[in-house]
């Protein structure tokens, strides 16, 4: 069972993706929050696999709590957001934050998010997560001191960058370098070594800010 915690501020919300999630057989809800202060409690008290965060909340946003969750935590965040708060979610990849979804998908789209996000793999796979990426790294300010990191990575580690950064998983990488997974894994493992990042999110702002990676190639 995958554990989650809910996080958003209209009861309604946090009410309907419990019962749906509680319907599926493979997510238990642990926990419960209503803004950013008590998220990071209860994270700290239930341990959750997965969170999934809101963004407008009172006390603390859900930004600055998911910069506290991956502090203190192992527990992955999927942020619940609306096209209408894209000037946020940049800074929630820069906090952590290894998914989007947006609240009015289908079960079936929340389901495989909390998997993907859950397995720390192919975190953009769902096409509309990668959607989002493109959009808001198309808005993102130019980060120039990260690009000189890139010079300590070798053509293959760059070609395996490439290629997170257009959402595959692991297996899809392999596949396309017709490398094994094991290979793959160790790749993308020492590529987060050298640039002195948690996750496959943020190997993903790095290349489309260094130019590695460009919204809709």
């Amino acid at each position: 069972m995958i554990r989650v915690v809910l996080v958003d501020d209209q009861d309604l919300v946090r009410s309907g993706f419990r019962v749906l999630l509680g319907s599926s057989g493979e997510v238990e809800v642990v926990g419960e929050a209503e803004d950013g202060v008590r998220a990071v409690e209860v994270v700290a008290q239930v341990k959750p696999d997965v969170v999934l965060m809101d963004v407008r909340m009172p006390r603390m946003d859900g930004i600055e709590a998911t910069r506290r969750i991956r502090d203190s935590s192992d527990a992955k965040v999927l942020i619940l957001t609306t096209f209408d708060l894209d000037e946020y979610v940049h800074e929630a990849l820069r906090a952590g934050a290894s998914g989007f979804l947006l609240k009015d998908a289908r079960p079936e789209e929340l389901f495989d998010a909390i998997r993907v996000v859950h397995a720390g793999d192919a975190l953009l796979a769902p096409s509309i997560t990668r959607r989002l990426i493109e959009e808001f790294v198309r808005r993102a300010p130019p980060a120039p001191s990260t690009a000189t990191t890139l010079e300590s990575l070798t053509e293959r580690e760059l070609e395996v960058l490439r290629l997170v950064a257009r959402g595959l998983s692991n297996a899809e990488i392999s596949a396309s370098l017709v490398v094994s997974p094991a290979t793959t894994k160790t790749h993308v493992s020492r590529i987060l070594t050298k640039l002195g990042l948690r996750d496959r999110a943020q190997l993903v702002m790095v290349a489309y800010e260094t130019g590695l990676a460009t919204p809709g190639a």
